[in-house]
């Protein structure tokens, strides 16, 4: 059945529209087919206004905004969950009771269209680790789709893409399948993933930090345990690529729990004459679990290597956006805890690099708290960071007084200012918030865009 047929005339709740646009396309996507849907968000429909215009057109969804109602939740085929949505939901729960599936967009594009997926995840890492792998992927000649926590992707509306002759491809497994879908997912597409009993036939795990505990309660077994249905549901025939860095941890906790075929990695695996475009040991670490997923895959290493090496890296992840004036500026905005500013600083200015290699580093951070430990990043910023310059919000009011020489800022433009009033030639100006982007920003993608703007519009 194509997967247009598959939702014609299904009564769909899609539950947080969202700020990032998946959301929006998911739903765009539901619509087109035929299925008769309910919007429903907490945000009022002034937060929402664009993508409610967009919507508009469809005169099959009904949009409760500003407030969940019981009702909507009763009485449905199923309801897609946004990302975030909270674990005791009582709407959430309300459909559990009553027998309604709960879907998200990436498990429920994979159920759909039935071709092999590889999944990343992991607290650091996993966006580059996706982006390289269909570096890879596209560089051996393979049909992907990319998808999951992607930025500007409607997973839904990948099924669009999917060939016909490959739509129920799953069995081949990713060594065979012509098309394959590779998703980076956090641990609210996860949830999904669990929810259905499946895993990714091809699954790398990248690193686990304590992340997301305002969202957890504290609860890191939880987080972890969201992370571990990438592999929770795998067959003996599937691979499960770990990082060093938490394979000991997911070996301990999910001893007898792991069906498929465990592959760990690190930097020192991947060979030492493979020259990276992107900066820092973590880019060598990652770098190396995508070639561990190539080579589980069947791909040559000399594939792996020609996409590696020619990979230009993710943008708003330790981007190079422009050198003026010999100062080198660099956007890390989707760096929310401290341990990804902390890889970023080392990267730059790390023990490892010559003198000469190392940059004298003013670093713009700042935002909403997630009440993670800040005390390595501190450290490392005083031995290593020439300035620092700080945005206002929750997490700053929380380290501020530990930087007395640090200005808070209100907003992005005065504190770029201020950082390049006092660069010289040889700094690097880099914008790695360590915090959430919660209350100034609509997102990270939006405070990495503003940053940007601002690089572009500096006299050469």
């Amino acid at each position: 059945m194509a997967a247009s047929a598959y939702f014609k005339g299904k009564k769909v709740t899609v539950m947080g529209l969202g700020l990032l646009g998946r959301g929006l396309g998911d739903t765009k996507y539901l619509a087109e087919c035929g299925a008769e849907i309910i919007v429903t968000d907490l945000k009022p429909a002034d937060a929402l206004i664009s993508s409610v215009a967009d919507l508009k057109q469809f005169p099959n969804i009904t949009f409760h905004l500003g407030e969940h109602l019981l009702e909507d939740f009763h009485d449905r085929d199923f309801i897609l969950k946004a990302a975030g949505v909270p674990l005791d939901s009582p709407y959430i729960q309300e459909a559990v009771k009553a027998g309604i599936p709960i879907k998200m967009s990436a498990s429920l594009f994979a159920e759909v269209a039935q071709i092999p997926v590889i999944g990343i995840t992991g607290t650091r890492g996993k966006s580059s680790v996706t982006h390289m792998i269909e570096a890879i992927w596209r560089t051996a000649g393979r049909k992907v789709l990319l998808g999951g926590n992607v930025r500007g992707v409607s997973t839904l509306a990948l099924l669009k893409e999917v060939e016909p002759e490959n739509a129920g491809s799953v069995s081949k497994g990713v060594q065979e399948a012509e098309q394959v879908g590779i998703f980076e997912l956090d641990s609210w597409q996860l949830q999904g993933f669990g929810d259905a009993r499946m895993s990714p036939q091809l699954s790398v795990f990248t690193t686990f930090y304590r992340d997301h505990m305002n969202y957890y309660h504290e609860n890191i077994d939880a987080y972890r345990n969201d992370k571990a249905q990438i592999f929770l549901y795998q067959h003996p025939e599937d691979t499960l690529v770990l990082g060093e860095q938490c394979a000991g941890l997911i070996e301990e906790n999910y001893t007898g729990k792991i069906k498929g075929q465990v592959v760990i990695a690190g930097a020192e695996n991947l060979p030492a004459d493979w020259q990276l475009k992107i900066p820092g040991e973590h880019n060598r670490y990652n770098a190396a679990l995508a070639l561990a997923a190539a080579r589980a895959a069947g791909i040559p290493d000399a594939v792996s290597r020609e996409g590696l090496e020619s990979f230009p890296g993710v943008p708003g992840r330790l981007q190079l956006v422009r050198t003026v004036r010999g100062v080198t500026l660099y956007n890390d905005t989707n760096s929310t805890t401290p341990e990804a500013t902390l890889v970023a600083l080392r990267a730059l200015s790390g023990d490892e690099k010559s003198e000469s290699e190392k940059k004298r580093v003013i670093l713009i951070m700042g935002g909403a708290d997630k009440g993670l430990s800040m005390d390595a990043l501190l450290a490392e910023i005083a031995q290593s960071v020439k300035k620092v310059v700080l945005l206002q919000g929750t997490g700053t009011e929380r380290i501020k007084n530990l930087l007395p020489e640090a200005q808070v800022f209100q907003n992005l433009a005065m504190a770029f200012e201020d950082a390049w009033v006092h660069a010289e030639p040889r700094d690097a100006i880099l914008f790695s918030p360590a915090f959430a982007s919660f209350g100034m920003f609509n997102n990270e993608y939006d405070r990495g865009d503003q940053f940007d703007e601002l690089v572009k519009n500096l006299e050469a």
